[in-house]
């Protein structure tokens, strides 16, 4: 019987043979990378987001390069060069500048506004194509687009693939106003709450323009913003509580987050529920284990990833185990998609030594392979945003973020009025 020959044994023998006889062999062209510099919050008070926004990005390239790199490039691999702004805004820049000077090609972040809008003077001035994950102030891109427009730069560098405050807003006013409605309740008072930075400030903008524009049956008759992060909210809490609020709509960060909602619970408000505009600190899983019962029926409108999809629910089980048992969500969920898109951008661009191919391919994006809720392709628009980024209404149940609204995102039944203790 003749034995098997391998293709590893094959390749010993044809190698050998070559040798031998003289013939000079083919050598296989080493796989160049292409540096991408990740910044994103992972110490500070940011930094569970910014961890999982971190692993989600991590995560997409390891399954970018697994499955072949960038197929139209040589099989080119994905590199990370990590940053951290440690939940210092300034530290966007600084991250930036030190990660473009070790070779990154294109930037990627970096979860809050603040940090974000100070990397995009490093992405303009240094023509580095810059793809934002996570960040929603409006003005991080429309300052550019406008700049653009008004012929003061000649390259918009910075899109981003992640609702505005504006769309925030928006949606939140929709979805209040479809979920009471198919509770059958009719709440009249809203107190609208939010972390005084550049975050709750734009989306708490967007949210009263969102109203004002809606005109809904409910009123927004209180609005109380709070330092972020705070040492204390009694006082804030308080002047909910006076205002006699149906409704507490909060915009949070993290740290606020963990004050806030004991607070409610220690002032015994009586209301109909809490409902979100959008804001993080309410989903995570350390929120979560820290805050318990006080986030049980909590309401809020973020963008989520969409477990009706396979593929979804492979990926969260990976990022489970990679995390320790945490829920694959908004900040993982944006900067997985964010790292696919990249490949997909690297995939058309006609050449990778010219940022502007780049970014012609960037404008040209059409990506339909996101895992997170999308109302669309992913598509940028004039100003440089994917308007088909959207919230999801998700509820704390059973102490699991979990999609409620609307219908074809849900997966489970929203319980709205709460419960009464």
């Amino acid at each position: 019987m003749t034995p098997r020959l391998t293709r590893r044994a094959f390749l010993r023998t044809t190698a050998g043979g070559a040798a031998v006889l003289g013939f000079p062999l083919p050598l296989r062209a080493q796989a160049k990378t292409f540096k991408i510099g990740a910044i994103h919050p992972v110490t500070g008070a940011l930094a569970e987001p910014g961890q999982a926004c971190r692993l989600g990005a991590q995560m997409a390239v390891d399954a970018i390069n697994a499955a072949g790199g960038v197929k139209s490039k040589g099989g080119l691999r994905i590199e990370l060069i990590l940053g951290d702004t440690q939940t210092k805004p300034e530290n966007g820049r600084v991250e930036a500048e030190r990660v473009v000077s070790h070779g990154a090609q294109m930037l990627l972040g970096s979860f809050d506004s603040g940090s974000t809008n100070a990397m995009v003077s490093v992405a303009q001035q240094r023509r580095v194509p810059f793809l934002i994950d996570i960040a929603a102030a409006d003005p991080i891109t429309a300052n550019v687009a406008r700049s653009v427009k008004d012929g003061q730069q000649k390259v918009q560098y910075v899109y981003r693939n992640f609702p505005t405050g504006s769309s925030f807003g928006k949606r939140a006013v929709q979805y209040f106003i479809e979920i009471f409605k198919e509770a059958n309740v009719s709440p009249k008072r809203v107190v609208l709450m939010y972390c005084n930075d550049l975050f709750g400030q734009n989306q708490a903008r967007g949210f009263q323009a969102a109203h004002k524009a809606a005109n809904p049956s409910w009123d927004i008759v209180e609005v109380i913003p709070w330092p972020e992060p705070p040492t204390d909210l009694s006082t804030e809490i308080s002047k909910a509580k006076a205002a006699k609020p149906d409704i507490i709509a909060p915009i949070t960060r993290p740290a606020s987050a963990l004050l806030l909602f004991p607070e409610i619970r220690k002032q015994r408000i009586e209301m109909m529920g809490i409902v979100g505009p959008g804001s993080p600190g309410i989903y995570e899983s350390g929120q979560i284990a820290q805050l318990k019962e006080d986030l049980e029926y909590v309401l809020t409108s973020v963008p989520w990833a969409n477990f009706k999809n396979p593929k979804t629910s492979t990926v969260a089980e990976e990022f489970r185990k990679r995390s320790g048992g945490k829920t694959f969500d908004t900040n993982s969920g944006y900067s997985y998609d964010a790292a696919f898109v990249i490949a997909d951008i690297l995939e058309r661009a006609t050449t990778l030594d010219d940022p502007d191919a780049i970014v012609d391919a960037m404008k040209k994006t059409n990506y339909s392979g996101g895992l997170m809720q999308y109302g669309g392709p992913v598509a940028f628009n004039e100003l440089g945003d994917n308007a088909n980024a959207i919230p999801t209404m998700i509820q704390i149940l059973s102490q699991k973020p979990v999609a409620v609204w609307p219908k074809e995102a849900a997966v489970q039944k929203f319980v709205f009025p709460r419960p009464r203790a």
